[in-house]
């Protein structure tokens, strides 16, 4: 790819930025979207938006930015919650630590590479025709001096990002998830009853919905009064201790001689049951976790298909011989420019848009019991598909898959393997980000699909929105899509420094936009107790290790092993730092630490008032939702009544 193609996927992606954010930036203002960018304030919203029409809401203002940005640490963890808040730290760890890493490889490699004389003399008259790969490390000449700074370049990436993991993110979540722990917890309009609303006589609305309302009701008599007659008892219970401790205790102890006869774990809270799993015998979900394996298994061997053809597009000589009819079309400068700059990274994210939902929905077939061990499987399956599928296909999918051989039978030969094929697909991944990143990160704050969607529910279906209509954000899509830039970061810092501030710039604009989404439109319906932070930690070593072993290999392919050798001391290290991080910090995210524990007993001993409602509360707080009511209707003055009542 030369620069020139790069420039016109810049100026591509730029400029459906500019467009989506000025259309968000007016149809946020407007009162019939307040469902679509504001659904956790509707009430507070629509009070704002309605009245008189102004030309204020036809013009964009960037006063959305101003307000996310201020909106302190405190204030933003106790709107969006503690999952938010660690998702929003991936952020400002990435700014950091890429920040270092941009400096460096802006404006000390890059100039090094590029006026190095491995590849050919490089021409600043004609830059725009120039190749990528003369801003990469494999246009400095072998065996040259200029690879001690990129071996500088090494330690100082390693060490700054091993420093800010434990100083500033895993010190600072650790004190957060203790104090978190040791904290006590109009106008009606006729509606026509047919298909979509489009069909069927007029109707008042509230006669049409009490009519549904009743049949509901009627329904859900005769389930209950169902479930009530079977008198079968399930195979799982919720069993209340009357010491914090004592519970802590009982969970970790094995309760039988055989551990799968009778298992104990502690329970989520009522909010985060996923109830249809919760009394499944073990073989049940042995099945479950292998069918899901499988599953996995054969949705990555399927979607290396799109890789490759997206690998295919980025190399016009290997599109012109398998489509010799598109010879002539390919020769236009700005059609090579695009197939080449913007299409590839469209198509391969296009196809990514499908892995989260069937992530998802294999993650609700492995048995968790809670909503949020489901959500943390379903982030993990999509991490490893995308480092796998996006990353390292992406890599092989080139001049690596004929030389498979070399990778079995030689294993010793990998990196210096990784490290001739790896930076030439830098210029892949810059596309990527812009396409992915930045023009991701709008079609986040636009929210396009949601908004069409409303759009259909208003007009089409004359449907009214629910107050309670915030999504709950979508943590298994968006966290391993941020972890794979880390890892583009840290690879191609060192190999092909000009993706740095492309991606600083998708890290800083992501912060702001996701505060605002977190706060706006996000609700955080049940919390992980920041469990996705072990998630981050150990794919920033992965990260880590990884740029090591390709400075293993590059140094060896430049003929410099010295270096090479000088490199192995700083992986060490990277490990055993983790080793340290693993039993300093992981054991908080899993257990409950028992000093923390007897001194909320102690309290609780203090106030027996306060004791016993809780354990009141506890009698109807895990409640199968099958045997409760979850509907309301309204009686004739108006307030609100219970749909189903029990005596």
């Amino acid at each position: 790819m030369i620069v020139s193609a790069l420039l016109t996927s810049v100026g591509i992606n730029t400029g459906l930025c500019v467009l989506l954010l000025s259309l968000y930036s007016v149809l946020r203002k407007q009162p019939g979207n307040v469902y679509v960018y504001a659904p956790r304030g509707v009430a507070e919203e629509q009070a704002k938006r309605e009245g008189h029409f102004s030309l204020e809401r036809l013009v964009p203002s960037p006063g959305w930015i101003l307000r996310a940005w201020r909106v302190s640490e405190d204030e933003f963890l106790s709107a969006a919650g503690f999952d938010a808040f660690v998702f929003m730290r991936i952020f400002i760890f990435s700014v950091r630590i890429f920040s270092i890493a941009g400096i460096i490889g802006v404006f000390v490699l890059l100039p090094l590479n590029f006026t190095g004389d491995q590849l050919r003399t490089a021409d600043w008259a004609d830059i725009p025709n120039q190749s990528l790969d003369m801003f990469t490390i494999a246009n400095v000449q072998d065996s040259s001096k200029r690879l001690w700074v990129h071996f500088c370049a090494v330690y100082v990436i390693s060490g700054a990002a091993c420093c800010l993991l434990y100083l500033n993110e895993a010190e600072k979540l650790y004190k957060k998830i203790l104090h978190l722990r040791n904290k006590p917890r109009l106008q009606r309009e006729s509606h026509r009853e047919g298909f979509l609303g489009l069909f069927g006589a007029k109707v008042d609305p509230v006669d049409l919905y009490t009519k549904k309302l009743e049949d509901v009701e009627e329904n859900v008599k005769l389930e209950q009064s169902t479930l009530n007659q079977n008198q079968k008892e399930l195979s799982a219970a919720f069993v209340s201790f009357r010491s914090r401790y004592g519970a802590a205790t009982a969970s970790r102890v094995v309760q039988s001689s055989n551990p799968l006869l009778w298992v104990t774990e502690p329970a989520p809270e009522p909010r985060d049951i996923y109830w249809p799993f919760l009394s499944a015998p073990y073989i049940q979900l042995w099945i479950s976790k292998f069918v899901v394996v499988v599953a996995v298994f054969f949705l990555t061997i399927l979607f290396l298909v799109p890789v490759t053809f997206v690998q295919g597009l980025t190399q016009l000589t290997e599109l012109e011989a398998f489509l010799p009819f598109l010879k002539k079309v390919l020769k236009i400068t700005i059609v090579s420019d695009i197939i080449t700059g913007y299409v590839p990274s469209l198509i391969l994210q296009m196809f990514q848009y499908i892995v989260p939902p069937i992530m998802m929905l294999f993650a609700a077939m492995r048995g968790y019991i809670s909503n949020s061990g489901k959500m943390k499987s379903a982030c993990i399956m999509v991490l490893y598909f995308t480092i796998w599928n996006v990353f390292f296909a992406t890599v092989l999918s080139g001049s690596v898959i004929s030389q498979i051989n070399t990778f079995i039978s030689n294993p010793k030969d990998i990196p210096r393997q990784l490290a001739v094929v790896v930076p030439g697909q830098a210029t892949f991944f810059i596309t990527y980000v812009l396409t992915s990143g930045w023009t991701g990160l709008s079609l986040e704050i636009a929210r396009v699909f949601p908004l069409i969607g409303n759009f259909l529910i208003r007009h089409c279906c004359k449907v009214t929105d629910d107050a309670d209509c915030a999504p709950l954000f979508p943590y298994h899509r968006d966290i391993p899509k941020v972890l794979l830039f880390g890892l583009l970061g840290f690879t191609y810092s060192l190999l092909a420094p000009l993706i740095m501030p492309f991606l600083l710039v998708y890290f800083f604009v992501g912060y702001i936009f996701y505060r605002n989404q977190m706060l706006k439109v996000y609700s955080p319906r049940f919390e992980t107790a920041g469990k996705f932070w072990p998630i981050v930690h150990n794919c920033t070593i992965f990260s880590l290790v990884f740029m090591q072993i390709m400075a293993i290999g590059i140094f060896g392919v430049k003929k410099l092993p010295f270096a090479s050798g000088w490199v192995i001391p700083m992986t060490v290290i990277t490990l055993l730092f983790n080793d340290y991080c693993r039993k300093r910090f992981l054991p908080i995210f899993d257990k409950y630490p028992a000093e923390i524990l007897i001194k909320r007993d102690r309290e609780d001993e203090r106030n027996p008032q306060m004791m016993a409602s809780f354990l009141d509360s506890l009698v109807n707080a895990y409640r199968d939702p099958a045997l409760q009511p979850v509907q309301y209707s309204l009686d004739e003055s108006g307030n609100r009544t219970s749909l189903l009542s029990f005596s």
